[in-house]
């Protein structure tokens, strides 16, 4: 495991792979850490107006639904009434009834996170998300529970008490809140104060309680590999090299491309080990990210259409810059 970004957070990197990823919770106080979305970040959110479900969602850990409305507000666009708008005002008078602010896939939407997130699944060959949480003091957003990823917080503000239990005991394990008879092992409990930075292994249960102030943290997910994503992928390996049609017409044809399936998965299964299913499916299940420079910019489309670079112009017609100014220019002649 090679990861800059990892390193600059557990510091020994080979220690962290070697005795704590995937075997055992930790917490860390790199000397230099900040979260790339914070309290401000979120107000400026909010200030935008464009935030709404299903990236917003009030939660408790009382197994009582907070419903949208009660956290969003509807607008009139075009004549048209839309729903699910942040209302700032709602979310902070939840928040002092003891709910939990969550905030999904923040990397989609705001570009310092993504490019964050971007920068991680590259480094470790995964696909990453993150989610923001925003806790008043004694509350608890979520119950113990599992995920299905290893998770990286970083604290951003406030104080946060974590309790990190030990793994599942069997293989065929659930996610989400534990059973009532389930009593894992307390493995850690720590405070994490901002720039602090918690890892809980995948699978590890877990719960976090605000401890002081109005805790705020970015939780980034690291998804591994399942059992659905080796069949995913073993399908595509299997059929690779593959020349049947479609919808083979008639009793015959159906019969010949069953035994010509049949013969090129035998022949293609004598190719395939286990770790080729491995790399095939983690390849495959990891998100790959888009080159910062694939898409041209708004600001450089204004700029090439200015200065009527190529591929700025359709065929016949002016820019429209231009083209602008000999309207505005003959409006005014005609005045």
């Amino acid at each position: 495991m090679e990861s800059p970004t990892l390193a600059a957070w557990v510091g020994d990197l080979e220690g962290f792979t070697g005795h704590q990823w995937q075997r055992r919770p930790a917490v860390f106080t790199p000397e230099t850490l900040a979260s790339p979305f914070d309290l401000d970040e979120l107000d400026a959110a909010f200030d935008g107006g464009l935030l709404r479900t299903p990236y917003l969602e009030m939660v408790r850990s009382d197994k009582v639904t907070v419903p949208p409305d009660a956290y969003t507000t509807s607008r009139v666009v075009n004549g048209t009434t839309h729903h699910g708008f942040a209302d700032r005002g709602k979310v902070v008078a939840l928040l002092n009834s003891g709910a939990t602010l969550l905030l999904r896939c923040v990397d989609q939407w705001h570009r310092p996170t993504g490019d964050l997130v971007a920068r991680l699944s590259e480094e470790l060959g995964r696909r990453v998300e993150a989610f923001f949480f925003v806790t008043p003091a004694g509350a608890q957003g979520l119950a113990v529970h599992r995920d299905d990823a290893d998770v990286f917080v970083l604290q951003a503000a406030g104080r946060k008490t974590w309790y990190v239990h030990d793994a599942p005991a069997v293989a065929d394990w659930s996610l989400g809140e534990l059973p009532d008879d389930e009593h894992s092992p307390l493995l850690l409990r720590g405070v994490l104060e901002p720039g602090s930075v918690l890892y809980v292994p995948r699978g590890f249960a877990h719960r976090a309680v605000g401890a002081g102030g109005l805790s705020a943290h970015l939780s980034l997910t690291i998804r591994d590999i399942s059992l659905q994503d080796l069949r995913t992928a073993l399908e595509q390996q299997l059929s690779e090299g593959l020349d049947l049609p479609a919808r083979p017409l008639g009793e015959a044809a159906i019969a010949d491309a069953c035994a010509t399936l049949i013969d090129h998965v035998r022949a293609r299964l004598d190719t395939i080990g286990p770790e080729d299913l491995r790399l095939a499916a983690r390849a495959a299940q990891a998100r790959r990210p888009a080159a910062a420079t694939s898409a041209e910019t708004l600001a450089e489309t204004a700029r090439n259409w200015e200065d009527g670079g190529p591929g700025t112009r359709r065929a016949g017609l002016a820019p429209v810059s231009r083209t602008w100014r000999k309207l505005r220019d003959a409006a005014r002649t005609t005045r």
